[in-house]
């Protein structure tokens, strides 16, 4: 589960990837979450685009593909969505800490 801090961080991260993922008139399909899977193992943070003849909204979209594929919904806006998932092997993002966690 991300803080409001780790959330604000990769927004900011977000903001100059480009979109990898088109969800269009098909829906949600084994295809989309295989290809989300494997950019999230390969990038960690990835923006999504649900299309006009897309049969579901981003807010949907997300919120099917998060558990689907075991990450974290970063932000919704308009009809783009982020996700993260942090590389198990080897992390290329580095979170700012929680407050919880210091002694």
């Amino acid at each position: 589960m991300l803080t409001s801090k780790q959330r604000a961080y990769l927004r900011s991260l977000a903001n100059n990837i480009e979109t990898i993922i088109y969800v269009g008139k098909g829906g949600m399909n084994e295809q989309i979450m295989k290809q989300v899977d494997d950019a999230l193992t390969a990038r960690e943070l990835i923006k999504g685009k649900c299309l006009e003849n897309s049969p579901l909204n981003s807010r949907e979209a997300a919120d099917l593909l998060a558990p689907e594929v075991k990450c974290d919904v970063v932000q919704v806006i308009g009809s783009k969505f982020v996700l993260y998932r942090p590389n198990p092997d080897e992390p290329v993002i580095e979170l700012p800490k929680s407050r919880k966690n210091r002694a």
